[in-house]
């Protein structure tokens, strides 16, 4: 302590549990225009705020936009199946690392574009919906099971609904949804 008091250098924890994110493009095909960066990070805000960790600290998750071709390696690599999904979740470990990041999402353009027009709803909505469930799977969120499922869905519902996206498992578009690495 100096003769002035303690010392205002001293950074405090968080009061709350705070969300960092970062969006990452890869290649040409999700132009700024097509989903911005803004609507992503208020899509893993959302899903951050229905599921909150309980830590009052920083967290920190990575957004990937990608394509098929690049999707498919990481879909062959992490999980055996060689074929693009729509997204997948890799998780940064056991909750947060030391450095707070929780973990990465992954978003393939052209299987979520082809399923947002399949489904007649917006590629942003649809997308908007993929980072919300992978995020809730990086907050440790799952649908092995009926009662988890149920649990996860809800979570979704209310998150999406803060974002003025219709519900998609009252419509059934909830087909093919992520899994987790």
């Amino acid at each position: 302590m100096s003769e002035d008091g303690p010392s205002r250098n001293i950074q405090e924890p968080p009061q709350a549990a705070t969300l960092a994110v970062e969006v990452v493009r890869h290649g040409d095909a999700w132009a700024e225009g097509l989903v911005s960066d803004a609507a992503l990070e208020l899509a893993a805000r959302a899903a951050f705020a229905q599921a909150t960790p309980k830590a009052p600290r920083a967290y920190e998750i990575a957004i990937l936009l990608t394509d098929d071709a690049e999707m498919q390696e990481l879909n062959q690599t992490w999980r055996g199946k060689d074929a693009p999904t729509n997204v997948l979740s890799f998780s940064a470990g056991d909750g947060a690392g030391e450095d707070g990041a929780v973990g990465d999402v992954v978003i393939a353009y052209e299987t979520t574009q082809r399923e947002a027009e399949e489904t007649g709803i917006t590629l942003s909505d649809h997308t908007g919906h993929l980072v919300v469930h992978g995020v809730l799977h990086l907050l440790g969120f799952d649908h092995l099971n009926d009662v988890e499922a149920e649990k996860m869905e809800d979570l979704e519902r209310k998150a999406l609904a803060s974002l003025g996206i219709a519900d998609p498992y009252e419509r059934g578009d909830e087909a093919g949804l992520a899994e987790v690495t």
